[in-house]
């Protein structure tokens, strides 16, 4: 069996192990286990039943992330977006007034059209034409957005009056429980310890429980049914109530946010062979199978997520590690008070923290900057528009944006610089539609 395993994930030829990628596995799902709270959350605003929700969640961000790894084999975890389940319950129901059933429709539609160009692979041309500096700037911007994400988790980064952000209560027991789990794991990695960022996880756990921010709820639950949102989707009337806007910008979201994802955790991972993502199409269908899946069961769109940096981090190279975290997306249906103690929320005065998952995220962003260094600052066509997707990224709070500024910049730069040539008609083509898209927001 172990010799199976390791012919059909190669993995001696990735220099890693079933050890090496359990730990990696585990940790990405520590990691993005607050997804499986925070989406019924969010939906419920759209008036959707917070238990069916989760389980829409937890299954197929199981079945994507399993697709991911068995098809694409890369240790890339998915599931619902945060910021798209957001357009969908506060935008899509709330200001433009669709009714959740069709909004559902709208996300299969554009799901199921991502599936159609997934299997006339598409992807990997398009991932291809990306600049290498775009590419690593990417990877810089998604890295420093994480960093972000982990700093305004543990309240190390506040909102601050009169200024967009300021230093957090460093005395108050959240942060110290952050700045406790990002020195122990920084610590570990410096001795080089195996699994530093997973134990780091499971000290703060044990720390946060007597400090009473990680509150113990038990370990088994029922799982919830999902027969409120099973099959309610309503597609002929995302197609009737005119909602094709609606359907464009959910693919269109899904597309830059998947790409970009994928070459920000790959790059540094070194998956990318001479600019080329090898399996791009399996990785992409994967991602499309999930987004339409999450529809029929009831939740939105699902897309790669930026976590797995964390079990890359330690050390996973293979799908195998996707096996594990698709296993416990499945196990979270019956211990999700388990799954919440790592992923829950922490409220203190206004502030709604996440401790536990803050010093992971931390530490990964650091791990993504060294990707700076690839990037050509010599040449301005280049460097600027790197610069602008480095900061445009954590700044919105959107890789999109960030590739939007760094295809329309990288575009109008080399046609100045009389090197139009060095760009591959796709940029120029989205570059134009990222344009348009402006134009008529």
């Amino acid at each position: 069996m172990k010799g199976l395993i390791d012919r059909f994930f190669k993995l001696e030829e990735n220099k890693t192990s079933i050890r090496i990628e359990m730990v990696g596995g585990i940790t990405t799902f520590m990691t993005m286990s607050y997804i499986i709270f925070l989406q019924p959350a969010v939906l419920f605003v759209a008036g959707m039943d917070k238990g069916a929700v989760m389980f829409a969640t937890c299954v197929s961000s199981a079945l994507a992330t399993l697709l991911m790894g068995l098809l694409a084999k890369y240790p890339i975890a998915l599931a619902p977006a945060v910021g798209h389940n957001i357009f969908f319950a506060v935008i899509v129901c709330g200001t433009m007034g669709y009714s959740w059933q069709v909004a559902l429709g709208a996300v299969f539609i554009s799901g199921s059209i991502f599936l159609i160009l997934s299997i006339l692979k598409v992807w990997g041309p398009l991932i291809a034409s990306v600049p290498d500096s775009l590419k690593h700037a990417i990877a810089v911007g998604i890295g420093l957005l994480i960093a972000l994400i982990g700093l305004e988790y543990g309240g190390i980064v506040v909102d601050a009056p009169d200024i967009l952000v300021g230093l957090g209560d460093l005395t108050s027991k959240p942060v110290v429980l952050v700045l406790f789990g990002l020195t122990l794991t920084s610590v570990l990695m410096v001795l080089r310890v195996r699994g530093a960022i997973l134990l780091g996880i499971l000290a703060t756990v044990l720390l946060g429980i007597p400090l009473g921010i990680v509150k113990y709820q038990g370990i088994l639950a029922a799982p919830p049914s999902v027969l409120p949102t099973l099959f309610k989707l309503d597609i002929v009337g995302a197609l009737k109530t005119g909602a094709i806007t609606v359907i464009f910008t959910f693919f269109f979201l899904d597309l830059f946010d998947t790409m970009g994802t994928l070459i920000g955790v790959s790059e540094p991972a070194g998956f990318l062979k001479n600019g080329r993502l090898p399996r791009a199409n399996q990785a992409m269908f994967s991602d499309a199978i999930g987004t339409v899946g999450g529809a029929l069961l009831g939740t939105s769109t699902v897309t790669s997520y930026i976590e797995s940096a964390t079990g890359i981090a330690q050390g996973a190279r293979t799908g195998l590690a996707n096996v594990f975290t698709s296993f416990l997306f499945l196990v979270a249906l019956f211990f999700s008070p388990l799954a919440e103690m790592i992923g829950g929320e922490y409220a203190y005065k206004d502030l709604t923290l996440h401790p536990v998952i803050a010093p992971p995220l931390i530490i990964v962003g650091y791990l993504m900057m060294k990707c700076v260094t690839r990037i050509n600052w010599e040449d301005l066509t280049e460097a600027i528009p790197a610069f602008l997707t480095i900061i445009i990224i954590p700044l919105t709070l959107s890789i999109t944006e960030g590739i939007a500024f760094g295809f329309i910049s990288y575009s109008f730069l080399k046609l100045v610089s009389r090197r139009g040539k060095e760009v591959h008609w796709i940029v120029y083509l989205f570059s134009a539609l990222f344009i348009i898209r402006y134009i008529v927001k």
